[in-house]
């Protein structure tokens, strides 16, 4: 039986006011990581108006991941094929900071990275959670062995991404209620309840606060909301005190889901410049091609519905919750013109194949 038309006019009105006014803006993926795209990809970042920010990554637990190369040429290559859409930010590896040479070699390397293209650079949560001295002690953020890394990379006028510590939950038992379960249950080289001789979460946060103050021109962005993802309290706390931090929230829009609304909302409304939109999404192999860009497409979605929609949203095990609906000046800033001045690298000429982000 068809509908009456008032009624079909009345959801017609309701679906469209859970979506903001104006088109979706361009948007800027700020952390993710890729390697070199099938064209069926540039082209959907293309038809989106989308852009991404390729982060190269030092794992020493994963295979492809424990080296600079050939991630560099990777994000060369990917770069190139982006016709402008995917930028790179550069690794370097913390083990050996202690010989005599480390500081002048890891400079030279990351000095080729910027001549790439390169537009930033990632320290890796190995530093804190799993990097040792030569004396057998665990290496802290703030070790002065990295410090003249640091002041170069200011120097240059190029911004850290720094993934230091994990999600509070890697330090307590397995909970499947936890957003970050399947992680640790996968990669348990990384759960750090399994560790109990290792760092807290709370010394590996005071000594990246601690490389903070003793950088301030070092502008750095915190992954993953600085690894203070269960409380936007916390996270304010920071940037109250450190001018030059700022945090992505890439694989933690689950974590900011669990909090309450009003209590996030008006964070990021605060706190609006200071914000970046990522995802953490990955893809090496972009096989079968079509399966890898659906996924992608719906995680750039699955984002924007919260941060910019009052939909209800499903989080399953009978919970939902609603959409934050930010102002458009907000969104504009956290999905965009924060990545700009974060990381102003990506509106440099040299940055992103043939054509420079704007």
């Amino acid at each position: 039986m068809r509908a009456p038309l008032i009624s079909t006019a009345v959801l017609l009105l309701a679906s469209l006011a859970a979506w903001p006014a104006d088109p979706i803006p361009p948007r800027i993926d700020a952390h993710a990581h890729a390697a070199p795209p099938p064209e069926a990809f540039v082209q959907q970042l293309e038809a989106l108006d989308m852009r991404l920010v390729n982060v190269t990554v030092l794992d020493p637990h994963a295979r492809g991941f424990d080296t600079v190369e050939p991630q560099t040429s990777w994000a060369v290559e990917a770069s190139r094929r982006s016709r402008g859409r995917i930028a790179w930010v550069a690794s370097f590896d913390p083990a050996g900071y202690e010989a005599p040479d480390y500081a002048a070699r890891t400079i030279e390397q990351l000095r080729s990275s910027f001549e790439r293209g390169a537009i930033g650079v990632k320290v890796y949560k190995s530093v804190g959670l799993d990097l040792k001295s030569r004396s057998g002690r665990y290496t802290l953020p703030d070790d002065p062995g990295f410090a003249p890394v640091l002041e170069a990379i200011a120097a240059v006028d190029k911004t850290l991404m720094a993934h230091l510590g994990e999600p509070r939950s890697s330090w307590l038992p397995l909970d499947p209620a936890d957003p970050h379960y399947s992680y640790y249950k996968n990669n348990p080289e990384w759960h750090m309840y399994q560790y109990p001789e290792r760092p807290s979460h709370e010394s590996i946060i005071a000594a990246r606060d601690r490389m903070l103050a003793a950088h301030p021109k070092l502008r750095v962005i915190g992954c993953h909301l600085g690894s203070l993802e269960y409380d936007v309290d916390e996270i304010a706390k920071r940037l109250d005190r450190y001018p030059n931090f700022a945090v992505d929230t890439a694989a933690r829009v689950p974590n900011l889901e669990l909090q309450p609304r009003d209590k996030v909302r008006a964070f990021l409304i605060r706190y609006q410049d200071r914000v970046l939109w990522g995802t953490d999404l990955m893809e090496l192999s972009w096989e079968p091609a079509q399966a890898a860009i659906e996924r992608w497409k719906r995680t750039w979605a699955s984002d924007w519905r919260y941060f910019a929609t009052a939909e209800r949203i499903d989080l399953g095990n009978g919970r939902s919750i609603q959409g934050l609906a930010l102002p458009a000046e907000v969104l504009r800033k956290i999905f965009h013109d924060n990545a700009l001045r974060w990381l102003p690298g990506l509106k440099s000429p040299n940055c992103c194949g043939d054509v420079h982000l704007q």
